[in-house]
């Protein structure tokens, strides 16, 4: 009896290991197929294996980053500037994500800078 449930043990430890090592790989996957995306200029496809990098794994800083400049890219600046601060709470010290959010903030400053001098020359 104690052997069978030993074997049991050890086969769901197993399992979960298993398991483990997929979900990682999945989530891997989705990352890289994103980053080819983007390379080709299908930002709408990169968007979405970054959020299915995300549902595996809603704690990686590089897939919120990734999904981040995806955004900024299509022009969805609420929705960058959430996934920039996602990314900077799970990684606070990360030179690279601080450097893009830093650029996003830029950016976005230089063109509503731009919209209200447009506004300006219509009044």
């Amino acid at each position: 009896m104690h052997k069978k449930l030993t074997v049991y043990i050890f086969t769901i430890f197993l399992f979960v290991i298993i398991l483990s090592a997929c979900s990682t790989a999945i989530q891997h996957n989705q990352i890289q197929f994103g980053i080819l995306s983007a390379q080709n200029g299908l930002w709408d496809e990169a968007i979405f294996r970054w959020k299915k990098a995300i549902q595996h794994n809603p704690d990686s800083a590089a897939a919120h980053n990734n999904l981040a400049v995806a955004y900024e890219n299509r022009g969805m600046w609420e929705e960058a500037r959430e996934e920039y601060q996602t990314a900077l709470k799970l990684a606070p010290k990360n030179n690279y994500i601080q450097s893009n959010f830093e650029n996003f903030k830029k950016n976005l400053e230089a063109r509503e800078k731009v919209q209200q001098e447009k506004k300006d020359e219509k009044k």
